[in-house]
């Protein structure tokens, strides 16, 4: 599989690793606005610089990997399935719902492998909490509680181009909460403060959230965001069933545990997503691959994309409003 890189930012130098990890994948192309990122992140991984046009219409590509600023993705994503290339898009593919229906409909009228960059569906961990969950090894699931913190807050000016907390942030938490409760979600209800860095409450954004989801059979999952964790990158799950629970821990560099006379110590968390999902990645890229080359579904598709997207639209309208939210008002 050859991929072309759209995007030779921080994320795209991430996914760039992870393709080189491959030997049955290459990175044939590098391309960003700003060509000496491409150029340099190009010559580390002996690949070569291209225009986004000349992607597209080159026959030796098979796929892109959208890893551009958001405002770009759905452009990019539309082009992509136009010229008949297979798409790992990061998230979101817009921030709105309507550009995103619209992007949709293009990939329904060009048929391609389309893989959406919910890295999280590939941790290990989750994975093994996933399949234990199918397994049936805690019965009948009742409720899943999500815990995701950020190590320290970003600047207002990111956050302020970001969409907010829920679409920026808790929406791979939405995504998470879809995938593991695997039935509709009917009900949303948020609460949300500034209680961390004003200067996001002056950008118009919250950076403390809990959100409570009902699903269609009465499960409850609750998530819980925070733009600030002291100890470092806070990811953990819990799912409680009839029969037991499921818990996915913290990552530290060894998982080292300490007991002495005072008590037990255990090593802080990894410091951020980079560090955190840094295998989640590379089996992103393993997935897609697999995906196109079998002409089967990703683990993670546009589709999901736009349903966590709903689900972050009707939280934004729950904490707006005070109230509870049925789903269908999300059309």
């Amino acid at each position: 599989m050859k991929i072309a890189l759209i995007g030779a930012g921080r994320i795209g130098k991430v996914h760039a690793e992870a393709i080189a990890a491959q030997p049955e994948i290459t990175l044939a192309a590098v391309t960003d606005f700003h060509r000496p990122a491409a150029e340099e992140l190009a010559e580390r991984y002996g690949s070569r610089v291209m225009d986004a046009e000349e992607v597209f219409a080159s026959p030796d590509i098979d796929a892109v990997l959208i890893a551009s600023s958001t405002p770009t993705h759905a452009d990019y994503l539309e082009q992509a399935a136009r010229s008949g290339k297979a798409i790992l898009c990061e998230k979101p593919i817009d921030l709105d719902l309507a550009r995103t229906r619209e992007a949709l409909k293009v990939l329904a009228e060009h048929p391609v492998t389309c893989a959406l960059g919910f890295n999280r569906r590939h941790d290990p961990q989750f994975a093994a909490l996933k399949h234990g969950l199918e397994e049936g090894r805690i019965g009948t699931l009742e409720t899943l509680t999500i815990i995701s913190r950020d190590p320290a807050p970003p600047l207002a000016e990111y956050v302020a181009a970001s969409g907010g907390l829920f679409r920026d942030m808790m929406i791979h938490d939405f995504d998470m909460a879809r995938w593991l409760l695997n039935e509709p979600i009917t009900h949303i209800q948020a609460a949300g403060s500034c209680l961390i860095d004003q200067d996001i409450g002056d950008a118009g954004d919250i950076d403390t959230a809990m959100v409570t989801l009902t699903t269609s059979s009465g499960r409850l999952c609750h998530i819980n965001n925070s733009r600030r964790a002291c100890y470092g990158y806070d990811q953990r799950i819990e799912a409680f069933g009839s029969s037991g629970m499921l818990q996915a821990q913290n990552e530290s560099e060894t998982r080292l545990r300490f007991t002495g006379e005072l008590g037990e110590v255990e090593e802080k968390p990894k410091w951020f997503f980079l560090q955190r999902y840094a295998e989640a990645y590379g089996r992103e890229i393993v997935d897609f691959a697999r995906a196109w080359r079998e002409q089967s579904e990703p683990l993670a598709s546009a589709e999901d994309g736009l349903e966590a997207l709903r689900l972050a639209e009707a939280a934004e309208l729950s904490l707006r409003e005070g109230r509870r939210v049925a789903l269908n008002e999300i059309l």
